[in-house]
């Protein structure tokens, strides 16, 4: 299955590919067969509102091979705006279905991200592996890093990170170190390693670590997960949510809306 065969859906400048979770799989493993590498994005309203705002952001989203909407808001304005797209597709999911898809062909990971080890417990990153290998049978794992606050400021430090992900050669990697920060580490590391797939994913790796618990499943189903990380993380998010992404959100739901009821010529 080519990437090519999916259209995309259009909101607020950013086009979305109107592709389901198992096909994102699907899409990745083909790829990986043919010698290709690439680069999945999954836009939520943050990220959107900072495309419209940022070059570089815009940027990021112009390198990717696969962008999927991780966000129920943009789910709602694709329906509003009478071009559905099929489904959410979390960057958090993408990590297991991906690990699972990518052990069925014997393929590697290499986790980055994660809580810094302490006396008690490894670090993040070890611990998704970990836990990845354990629920994906097949799935090989090329290696772990949690790298330091600002490492990709240091050139010799950043030098260490790239050779050992570069040595280790993974089929597919998971950046977990928040946005855009992870982006920048990716476009970076991509010109090393052109037949690998890379995912910035955020907090996922905290997930899949066992150290923050995602949303219930009826929080994700109806657009609500974000209320859940902002009681867990009231002071980092509250500005970020509140100030910034609830406001745009209800614009990019205005405008699906307007663009609707437009005519025809004019909804491109």
């Amino acid at each position: 299955m080519a990437i090519e065969a999916f259209d995309r859906v259009h909101l607020d400048g950013t086009g979305i590919d109107r592709i389901t979770e198992g096909e994102v799989v699907s899409v990745v493993r083909d790829a990986l067969t043919a010698g290709r590498g690439g680069r999945i994005i999954t836009p939520n309203v943050d990220i959107l509102r900072r495309a419209r705002l940022d070059r570089r952001v815009r940027a990021y989203l112009d390198d990717a091979d696969l962008i999927v909407a991780d966000g129920m808001p943009l789910i709602w304005a694709s329906r509003i705006g009478g071009t559905p797209l099929p489904e959410r597709v979390a960057g958090s999911s993408l990590v297991w279905s991906l690990s699972a898809g990518l052990a069925r062909d014997t393929r590697s990971i290499f986790v980055v991200g994660g809580r810094p080890a302490t006396t008690h417990a490894a670090d993040g990153a070890s611990r998704a592996a970990e836990r990845l290998a354990a629920a994906c049978p097949g799935l090989r794992i090329a290696g772990t890093l949690c790298p330091e606050y600002g490492f990709e400021r240091n050139s010799a430090v950043y030098a260490t990170f790239r050779d050992a992900i570069k040595q280790a050669k993974p089929d597919m990697v998971f950046v977990g170190i928040g946005f855009p920060k992870q982006e920048i580490v990716i476009d970076r590391l991509r010109r090393e390693l052109p037949q690998a797939w890379f995912m910035g994913c955020g907090a996922a790796v905290n997930f899949v670590a066992g150290d923050v618990d995602r949303a219930p499943r009826w929080m994700q189903r109806t657009g609500l997960e974000w209320a859940h990380r902002l009681g867990t993380e009231p002071r980092r998010l509250a500005g970020r949510y509140l100030r910034h992404d609830a406001p745009y959100a209800l614009r990019l739901l205005s405008a699906a809306a307007r663009r609707r009821t437009a005519p025809a010529e004019l909804r491109r």
